[in-house]
């Protein structure tokens, strides 16, 4: 009796463990598009406005994005999971102007938070996670968390 409680025990604590890996690669590739959104404006501002950028939000977004990936890997590997292999994203045309890299940005922020914030409340990383990576994806949304904020401010310093 032992052994069949285990076995779909066992697997679906993997499958669970599998879930989380595909959450965090989700939160990853978001992050991944706000990084190239927030290069991209960069690109089309002018040196104090391109500074504040750089500062308030694509330092904050670029070590969030790393901490992402850092974990998935490490999780994965604690786990004898694949890791996945992030690629750079494109963040959209030109045309879209600085404003529009901005709120594509923060959209992928919010997105990514929200992601996080959904998994947190499911419990799914206390059942099959580990207190590593609970208080990586906690570190995560701290990092996030003032960011849809700086945007704003900055969207209006650039409509001034």
């Amino acid at each position: 009796m032992t052994a069949n409680y285990s076995g779909p025990m066992a697997y679906s604590a993997a499958d669970g463990r599998q879930q989380l890996l595909d959450t965090l690669a989700d939160v990853t590739d978001e992050l991944g598009l706000a990084l190239a959104a927030l290069g991209e404006a960069y690109e089309l501002l002018d040196d104090h406005a391109a500074g504040v950028l750089e500062e308030e939000l694509f330092r904050p977004v670029q070590l969030a994005y790393g901490r992402s990936t850092r974990a998935h890997g490490q999780f994965a590997a604690r786990h004898g999971r694949e890791a996945r292999t992030f690629e750079a994203r494109s963040a959209g045309l030109p045309s879209l102007g600085a404003k529009g890299f901005i709120e594509s940005a923060t959209e992928a922020v919010r997105e990514a938070d929200g992601t996080l914030a959904t998994l947190q409340d499911s419990l799914l990383p206390v059942e099959v996670g580990d207190e590593q990576l609970r208080a990586e994806l906690a570190d995560l949304r701290e990092l996030m968390a003032h960011l849809p904020q700086q945007a704003r401010e900055l969207v209006r310093m650039l409509g001034r």
